[in-house]
C-alpha cells in the first residue's frame, strides 16, 4: 500500500525534554530527544541531512502542593502565571545508514506575572502585581544515536539507543527589576528571575534516549521514547532571590508511549498517546542540594501528521491529567531538621501547544525509512 509511506513521520524536535516540555514552575526543560524524533535518525542514509523549528507555548498558572490542586490560588487572585514560547533550531545527520548524530540550538522567551515576588501576596504583602521576564539561547544539545536493526532489513520494528552531552551555554543567572522590595516594600531592585525561567540551568550533563516502533498493522504502528538527563553539579553557584540557597542543576526525565495511524489522506498521519515529564526530587549521581521545584505531569496527547515529499508538519497538543509537585530534598530535611512537615507548591499547565516542520536533503534517500517498514511488500500492491 503506497500510501502506508505517510503512516508515521514523528514530531520532530519539539521539546522536548532540555529546552521541553516546560510545565510551569517545576522547571522541565523540555528535550527534544521525547518528542516522537524517531525519523530524524531512522529515515536518514549516510551523508543525508534532516532540518528542523520547532515552536512550542503553554501558560502554568494552576498550583499544586503535592497532586492536590490549590484552589484559593486563582480565586484569590495570587496566582503565579508562566507564559513561555519556546524556538528549537535542529539538525540531524546521517553518518552510516545506523548511526545518526545531531545538534539542537533553543531559544527561550519567558514571561513571568506574580505577587509574591512584588511585595507579597495579600493579607500580609501589598497585593500589586508585576511581570519578569527573561529571553536568549538555553543549553545547547548534542547527541548520536544507533540504531539496533539495519533498517535495509524492512523489519516491522526498530529501536535506537541515544547517548548526548548537554551544555550550559544558556545564561543561568539572568536578571529582571523587583518591585516593592525592602523592609519598607518601597526599593526597586535587580536580582535572578525565578528558577522556572531561568534560560539555562548551569549544569553539564549526559542524556540518555531510547526511541523506536513497532509496526502493528499497515494503519496502526506503536511508539515509543524514554529521556534521562543526568547533571553532573548540585548547585550552579547562584544564589536564590532570597539568598536561603543556590539553584539546583537537576536531573530531568520523560517518557511517551503512542499509536498512529495512517489516514486515507496521502501523507496524513493521526497521533494519540500518553506521556509523563518531570523533574526528580534526589539526582541519580551526585548531591541533590540546592533549590529545585521538583514535580512531574501525566498527560494524554492527540496529534497529527502530514508528509509530503521530504516535507514534514506536525502539531501535537499534550493535556495534563495528573499534575504533582512532589517533596524537594530540601523540604525533606527541613522536615527531618524542624520536625514540622515542609512541602512547597509549584504551578503547572493545562496543556502545551506544539508545532514541528523539518525537511530532509542531501544524500541518494534510498534508505527505507520507519514509515515503510513494509518496503519490500509494497512494491507488490
Amino acid at each position: 500500500m503506497k500510501h502506508f509511506k505517510a503512516s508515521i513521520i514523528l514530531v520532530v524536535f519539539i521539546l522536548t525534554i532540555q529546552e521541553g516540555l516546560s510545565q510551569g514552575c517545576v522547571a522541565i526543560r523540555g528535550f527534544s530527544s521525547c518528542s516522537g524524533n524517531m525519523s530524524a535518525g531512522f529515515s536518514l542514509a549516510k551523508g543525508e541531512f534532516l532540518a528542523g523549528a520547532g515552536l512550542r507555548y503553554f501558560k502554568s498558572f494552576r498550583h499544586f502542593r503535592g497532586s492536590e490542586e490549590e484552589h484559593n490560588r486563582i480565586e484569590d487572585g495570587t496566582q503565579v502565571v508562566n507564559y513561555s514560547y519556546f524556538l528549537d533550531l535542529s539538525l540531524n545527520v546521517g553518518i552510516t545508514n545506523r548511526l545518526y548524530g545531531n545538534v539542537v540550538l533553543p531559544f527561550v522567551h519567558h514571561n513571568r506575572s506574580s505577587m509574591y515576588e512584588h511585595g507579597g501576596n495579600p493579607p500580609n504583602g501589598l497585593g500589586q502585581r508585576n511581570e519578569t521576564s527573561s529571553k536568549g539561547l538555553s543549553d545547547i544539545r548534542l547527541g548520536m544515536g544507533y540504531w539496533l536493526v539495519d533498517p535495509k532489513k524492512g523489519k516491522k520494528y526498530n529501536y535506537a539507543v541515544g547517548l548526548g552531552l548537554k551544555l550550559p551555554t544558556g545564561n543561568y543567572d539572568y536578571k529582571d527589576t523587583f518591585y516593592n522590595q525592602g523592609e519598607n516594600r518601597n526599593e526597586t531592585r535587580t536580582a535572578v528571575v525565578d528558577q522556572s525561567i531561568q534560560p539555562g540551568d548551569g549544569g553539564t550533563g549526559i542524556t540518555l534516549d531510547i526511541q523506536g516502533y513497532h509496526s502493528l498493522s499497515h494503519y496502526f504502528t506503536l511508539s515509543t521514547n524514554l529521556f534521562y538527563l543526568s547533571n553532573f553539579q548540585s548547585t550552579n553557584g547562584v544564589p536564590t532571590r532570597n539568598g536561603r540557597s543556590e539553584f539546583s542543576c537537576p536531573d530531568q526525565y520523560a517518557a511517551r508511549v503512542g499509536v498512529y495511524y495512517n489516514t486515507s489522506i496521502h501523507g496524513l498521519s493521526a497521533y494519540f498517546g500518553g506521556r509523563v515529564e518531570g523533574v526528580s526530587s534526589e539526582d541519580l549521581i551526585g548531591s541533590s542540594e540546592g533549590y529545585r521545584r521538583p514535580g512531574y505531569a501525566m498527560s494524554i496527547e492527540p496529534g497529527i501528521s502530514y508528509n509530503r515529499n521530504n516535507y514534514s508538519f506536525n502539531l501535537g497538543v499534550p493535556v495534563a491529567l495528573v499534575r504533582n509537585r512532589t517533596q524537594s530534598y530540601e523540604d525533606k530535611k527541613r522536615t527531618s531538621d524542624t520536625g514540622n512537615y515542609t512541602h512547597g507548591d509549584a504551578a503547572f499547565a493545562d496543556y502545551l501547544l506544539s508545532f514541528t516542520f523539518s525537511y530532509r536533503l542531501g544524500g541518494s534517500h534510498k534508505m527505507p525509512t520507519e514509515i515503510d517498514v513494509n518496503w519490500k511488500t509494497d512494491d507488490n500492491n
